[in-house]
């Protein structure tokens, strides 16, 4: 599968789809706070087991950093 994350093109290998949630197992995304989109649909934390991310799709990994 290939896509684009974080506007590089990224091969999945054995791959033609995969959930959100498989996506940040696979690049080990651990940061507590993720912004995660899809063709740039927002999706939320609830809907990461069933969001399927296909062959071709742009997507946006952000991790959210606070400090003061």
């Amino acid at each position: 599968m290939q896509i684009t994350l974080n506007n590089r093109p990224e091969e999945i290998p054995g791959k033609d789809q995969m959930t959100v949630s498989e996506l940040l197992d696979y690049k080990n995304f651990t940061f507590k706070f993720l912004v995660v989109r899809i063709n740039d649909k927002t999706i939320m934390p609830g809907e990461y087991e069933e969001s399927v991310i296909r062959d071709g799709d742009d997507v946006k990994v952000i991790h959210l950093i606070s400090g003061g």
